[in-house]
């Protein structure tokens, strides 16, 4: 069973970047421009993983988070949240609005895909 990802990135080189790194899983990827694409795309279909990015146009990651943790089907599912601001500043924010788990950036690929493979096991199996 293939597992599907839904990547919301608004900067098309890091959006390009992270494609490429989890290319190697064989994930079904999904990519949104922005927060509002992102929920819209969540409601259409449901995703196993959700990776988000945090400073975003039109909703945030923050913002997000927390209307994906309001639909049902995305009640319990592994919300990974990315910044590149301070961790100690944002992961208390990001974890009170839903992140299962945030990652700093700029993402490491061997990091990346251990976190991705972790959470697809635990959700997906």
């Amino acid at each position: 069973m293939s597992v599907s990802l839904l990547v919301v990135e608004d900067k098309d080189k890091t959006l390009q970047s992270i494609c490429t790194m989890i290319e190697p899983l064989g994930f079904e990827v999904t990519t949104a421009r922005d927060g509002l694409d992102g929920l819209s795309k969540a409601k259409q279909q449901y995703f196993d993983v959700i990776l988000l990015d945090h400073k975003m146009p039109v909703m945030d990651g923050l913002s997000l988070l927390k209307n994906l943790r309001e639909l049902e089907a995305y009640q319990h599912s592994p919300l990974l949240f990315m910044s590149t601001q301070d961790m100690v500043e944002i992961e208390p924010k990001a974890l009170k609005a839903g992140a299962t788990q945030c990652l700093a950036k700029p993402l490491h690929e061997d990091f990346l895909l251990d976190t991705l493979k972790t959470w697809a096991v635990r959700f997906v199996a």
